[in-house]
């Protein structure tokens, strides 16, 4: 009788995991071609003012359950090329091997190990960013902004997103002085459901 109540509670149990849904992660393309996504930079100038600029060409991909966070992943790919600070000689000099040497590095990549959420319902985004030919673990902080279907019968999510890097770990050796060695980062990212 023990065994046919056992086999009885297993069967139960399984049943129930299969009639179950499972929560999978939507995943979505970054909205490039609408400028609805941006990847905004800025570095103090002497230690009195800020330099900001951005870069105008990249792309990516991720995946979003609400539901499981952990299951979230990212991976955005830059144009280095397309470095814009709306000053055409200083952007010649970012693309040279003072800094991004696009020539040599044509491509900066951010591919997440992980995601998870704070106490206070923003997310710590942990992953691989690749530039200047170096590749090193960064956290983004970032909130989730909204999502829901669009006027165009899509669907949508917005994250946005801060982190700042030290030239000098992705060797860039150009110094700059004491209160420009760090780069900082505001991102903004929207994607489409595919």
């Amino acid at each position: 009788m023990k065994k046919i109540i056992t086999k009885l509670a297993i069967a139960s149990a399984f049943t129930t995991a299969m009639l179950m849904p499972v929560a999978n992660a939507a995943d979505y393309v970054i909205d490039n071609k609408g400028a609805h996504a941006s990847i905004n930079f800025k570095i103090k100038h002497l230690g009195y003012s800020w330099l900001t600029g951005r870069f105008d060409k990249f792309g990516g991909k991720f995946s979003y359950d609400p539901a499981n966070i952990s299951a979230s992943k990212i991976e955005v790919n830059i144009d280095t090329s397309s470095v814009n600070s709306n000053h055409a000689e200083r952007d010649k000099h970012l693309k040279s091997d003072d800094f991004l040497d696009v020539s040599a590095f044509a491509n900066a990549k951010f591919v997440s190990t992980s995601v998870t959420e704070k106490a206070n319902g923003n997310l710590a985004v942990k992953g691989i960013l690749t530039l200047h030919g170096v590749s090193k673990e960064i956290i983004i902080d970032a909130q989730a902004v909204g999502e829901g279907k669009d006027p165009w019968g899509g669907y949508r999510a917005g994250f946005s997103g801060t982190t700042a890097i030290a030239l000098a770990d992705f060797a860039i050796k150009m110094n700059l002085g004491p209160a420009s060695t760090h780069v900082q980062f505001d991102l903004h990212i929207e994607g489409i459901k595919q």
